[in-house]
């Protein structure tokens, strides 16, 4: 219910990493709304009916007027793949650039753009080529960079040369508009107005994922690629997850060029449950309760509020390298050292291990496993910011502690399993946090 899950046994949790149930677990007009549709109309029907085309307006208006096509799906994934699909056909190239660490979904099409999966397999398909991430903090031009827009940028439009110089052509640059397992990154601004200028003269377009960080996440932005400025507009934009608050429904947008390239194949796009009167009626749903509840501006209070806290305890903790994010998406970057940034991974498992057992769901990613990640549901507020963060501080004071009276983890896993169940006794006997454990 809301922004909490309760176990077996009606222990209650705070979740601070679901954003699939975007408004908040179980609300009451979703649930109305999905029931009150079943009732009236099945969900497979060939015909068109006033919820996609009210569902699909009301999408419209949140979007820029070029992206007014909407080809409605029921998941993230299958949102990719026809993205991928649409930019081959107009452009009639095959070669996708795709950021390091990035995943983009579970199909096969998309396990070979999603570096996160296919480096764990085969390896890299010749027709895909893989940027690097525009992290600032840890990546290959940081924030004391003279100018890490253009470097990174620049980095896109080599691969493009090279990738030409070998006669591939590029159908698409395929990103996250905010790279979240690539470790909750914000790209600076004017990135993807550059990248952008590079693929279009390559004659590719742009696609953005906004599956985990689009529909008023970041806050003072519906959109995520916002963030980058008015003058940018991607040529696609994918969406799943939050859309649906749980229930499974995504949605590509694209402009009319692109649609009518793809209409010309004479292969109709047919998608059974896509688009279903149920699901269109949930969408609808969730829009409300965005606007009703106010939940963009909650995305900004509660969000800032929480990156102050963050960045106070950024100031206590040395084990904080970086806070950053934007609105309900949120990233602390814990590392062993300040000066070489290295992933504190260990130790971040060992936070979110701790947190669950006082009922605090957080989790991690990012190439090192060493970045919490806060998506929470938008219902999330300032007594939950307060409570997440007095946790964390407990149990990092707690590592700070017995790293001190121990010495550091090495690299020695036999080591590191002595280490980690002396730990436990220490936690054990600390009095402020077996307090917190009520054990």
């Amino acid at each position: 219910k809301g922004q909490y899950m309760y176990d077996e046994n009606g222990r209650r949790y705070l979740d601070c990493i679901n954003n699939v149930a975007h408004v908040g677990h179980c609300h009451p007009d979703i649930v109305k709304a999905a029931h009150e549709q079943n009732q009236l109309l099945n969900t497979n029907s060939r015909y068109l009916h006033d919820n996609l085309v009210d569902y699909a307006a009301r999408l419209s208006k949140t979007l820029p007027e070029k992206l007014c096509i909407f080809y409605f799906l029921n998941s993230g994934s299958e949102a990719n793949d026809l993205a991928l699909r649409l930019a081959r056909q107009y452009t009639n190239h095959e070669d996708v650039v795709v950021l390091d660490h990035a995943y983009h979904g579970h199909l096969t099409s998309l396990i070979d753009i999603s570096p996160y999966k296919f480096r764990n397999l085969e390896g890299q398909k010749e027709w895909v080529h893989v940027a690097p991430i525009p992290d600032t903090y840890r990546g290959l031009y940081r924030e004391d960079h003279e100018d890490p827009v253009t470097a990174y940028a620049d980095e896109v439009k080599n691969i493009i040369e090279h990738a030409h110089k070998r006669g591939r052509k590029i159908a698409a640059f395929f990103v996250e508009s905010l790279p979240s397992v690539g470790g909750q990154i914000i790209p600076p601004a004017g990135y993807f107005q550059k990248v952008a200028e590079h693929v279009h003269k390559a004659g590719g377009v742009f696609i953005a994922d906004e599956i985990q960080v689009g529909f008023g996440r970041v806050g003072k932005h519906f959109w995520a690629f916002q963030l980058q400025g008015e003058d940018f507009i991607p040529d696609i934009v994918t969406m799943g997850k939050p859309i649906g608050n749980g229930h499974p429904l995504a949605c590509v947008a694209t402009t009319k060029e692109i649609a009518e390239a793809f209409t010309a194949t004479g292969v109709e796009y047919f998608n059974t449950f896509g688009g279903n009167p149920v699901s269109c009626a949930i969408g609808l749903a969730v829009l409300d309760v965005i606007e009703k509840e106010h939940l963009q501006a909650c995305a900004t209070e509660v969000g800032n509020f929480l990156m102050k806290l963050l960045k106070e305890q950024q100031i206590k903790h040395p084990i904080i390298g970086d806070v950053r994010g934007c609105g309900l998406f949120i990233g602390v970057d814990l590392v062993k050292d300040q000066e070489e940034r290295t992933p504190a991974t260990a130790e971040a498992e060992y936070l979110i291990t701790r947190l669950k057992e006082n009922y605090v769901l957080l989790s991690t990613d990012g190439p090192g496993r060493n970045v919490l990640k806060f998506k929470p549901p938008m219902c999330f507020n300032m007594e939950d910011a307060n409570f997440v963060v007095e946790t964390i501080d407990q149990i990092l004071t707690v590592i700070a502690c017995f790293l001190s009276r121990y010495g550091k983890r090495t690299s020695d896993p036999i080591e590191n399993i002595y280490l980690f169940y002396l730990s436990r006794y220490f936690i054990s006997t600390h009095p402020v946090l077996s307090k917190s454990q009520g054990s």
